[in-house]
Parts: structure tokens; C-alpha cells; sequence
């Protein structure tokens, strides 16, 4: 406890050396995705993107601290006025017991009323889907890209190819 002596006030010494500072996680501290769903812009035309919270255990957030999280083969669903996530595989937390989380359950996603009935319209579309693009922490929060995503044909990914190889062929010289 700090004492005051004559309007001053006087902090204690702290008791034995001073500790180095570790640094912190880039995936925790958000200076690094947790998940990226690398395949998503090859099999599909990117639209429109949205930030969702997600709901989740504390053992899916440690999980995800850790690096066990996988977006691959996910997508997001509207039913009844509300976001849901699908198949986003979360692994076991490794310190976790009996009470640990299911992989790959359903999780809600956390969007205001308007977003999800823009989401709502926008998926309403023939060939249009919700798929996760990463997660990533903001604020000690588990994030959500989302994005409005049309199914490309596999010309489209041929073509998409070699747009990619002629734009490093020019980079290269």
C-alpha cells in the first residue's frame, strides 16, 4: 500500500528483480489470423465481405489461441433471423477435460439485425453462399470474416490461374 507523506505520495519498492516483459502471442494479441480459409478465393468469387462475432466455449477460444482452427469446407447459414456457422472444425483444447468442446458444431454467429437481413438478400441470390474467410481476434474477441461468395466454374479457375502467373512473369521482369 502506498503511504502519503506531506501530499506526496510514495509507491513501495517492488519485492525482488523485475521480470522481462514476455511477448505476447501474435494470434492472441490480433496481429495474426488465427484461421484463414486459403481455398475459399480459389473455388469462389469473393463479393462482399462482413465482420460477425462468434459465439463460442472458453475452451474454442483457448483452442483457437492455440492454433487449432480449421475453415475449410465451412459456410454460413440464415435461419430464422439469425447467422449460424457450420463445419468450422475447432480442435480439442489441449489442457481441456471431459467438459472439453464438439469440433465441429454449430456455432451463432453475433451480427446486428440489419447485417443479417442484408446477408439474408444477398444469399437469397442463385449461386450465392456465405463462406468464412478467417478468424481472427480483435480486442480479446473471436472474429469472423464472412463473404458473399458466387461458386466459380472450373474455366473460371483456369482462368484465374493464369491471370495470377502472367502478374508474377511481369513482376519478374
Amino acid at each position: 500500500m502506498a503511504r502519503q507523506t506531506s501530499h506526496v505520495i510514495v509507491q513501495p519498492a517492488a519485492p525482488g528483480p523485475n521480470k522481462p516483459v514476455r511477448p505476447r502471442d501474435p494470434v492472441a494479441s490480433g496481429e495474426r489470423d488465427a484461421a484463414h480459409n486459403r481455398i475459399a478465393s480459389h473455388n469462389y468469387f469473393l463479393l462482399e465481405k462482413f465482420e460477425a462475432g462468434v459465439a463460442l466455449r472458453g475452451t474454442e477460444v483457448k483452442s483457437i489461441r492455440e492454433g487449432h482452427a480449421n475453415l475449410k469446407d465451412s459456410y454460413g447459414l440464415i435461419k430464422d433471423g439469425e447467422a449460424f456457422l457450420l463445419n468450422v472444425h475447432i480442435g480439442p483444447y489441449s489442457h481441456g477435460n471431459i467438459a472439453n468442446h464438439d469440433a465441429t458444431r454449430t456455432r451463432k454467429l453475433l451480427l446486428h439485425r440489419e447485417e443479417v437481413r442484408k446477408l439474408l438478400s444477398k444469399t437469397q441470390i442463385k449461386g450465392h453462399t456465405l463462406i468464412p474467410t478467417r478468424l481472427y481476434f480483435r480486442n480479446g474477441r473471436v472474429k469472423c470474416e464472412l463473404a458473399v461468395a458466387k461458386g466459380k466454374q472450373d474455366w473460371d479457375k483456369r482462368e484465374t490461374e493464369k491471370r495470377r502467373e502472367a502478374e508474377i512473369g511481369r513482376a519478374h521482369v
